[in-house]
């Protein structure tokens, strides 16, 4: 059972940025993303191909933090105005994705309280956390702090915990990301699929905020 038109238009306009768009939480993975930032536009088309999410997004606005934080907050709010009352969710996701010798894995709860956390568990753990404090993705103007930004804009306005883990691989910030976003859309996927067992919302509360 798939609940119909769990779609949303994507506008937020400011005194910064512009950004429009739509979301279609059922569909296909096929996405047409502008947000001037090649690096983050390649990682939202793996986020929506590999979640089966169909994207279209176009953003510009006057600074790099600016644009990157908004997208997160518009993108999250689609996903939580398409989810509706989210009658029937699994609500819960978890899936790790390898790339060559990177292995990133994450856990999302749409639990209405959001949350983001990492963990490094790689054997080199050090080595890996030097690269995201100081690389840059494929020396382009993206560091894994605007990534963070825009997951952490994503997660407070979708309303959703978000736990990963990096658990192995060499200290390569490209493969890093790509994992991370791909396994996000994987877990994304698997949590707002609905389950036609459930007849309500996947709470005791009955509610998720």
């Amino acid at each position: 059972m798939i609940m119909a038109d769990r779609k949303a238009l994507i506008k937020r306009k400011t005194n910064e940025v512009d950004i429009s768009g739509e979301l279609n939480i059922d569909g296909i993975g096929k996405s047409r993303i502008v947000t001037g930032f090649e690096p983050l536009n390649h990682l939202l088309t793996l986020f929506s191909f590999h979640g089966l999410f169909d994207l279209e997004l176009e953003a510009k606005g006057d600074l790099a933090h600016h644009i990157i934080e908004d997208v997160g907050i518009a993108i999250g709010k689609a996903f939580k105005q398409a989810l509706q009352e989210k009658t029937g969710i699994n609500r819960y996701g978890c899936f790790s994705v390898t790339m060559d010798e990177v292995v990133v894995e994450v856990n999302i709860d749409i639990s209405g309280r959001p949350k983001l956390h990492q963990e490094i568990s790689a054997a080199n753990a050090d080595q890996i956390r030097e690269v995201l404090a100081h690389e840059a993705f494929d020396n382009e103007n993206f560091t894994f702090k605007d990534a963070n930004e825009f997951l952490n804009a994503f997660v407070q306005h979708l309303g959703i915990s978000l736990v990963y883990i990096v658990k192995s691989g060499p200290a390569d910030l490209h493969h890093i990301l790509e994992a991370l976003f791909k396994a996000m859309g994987k877990a994304l996927d698997q949590a707002t699929q609905v389950d036609p067992r459930r007849k309500g919302v996947p709470s005791t509360k009955g509610l998720i905020d």
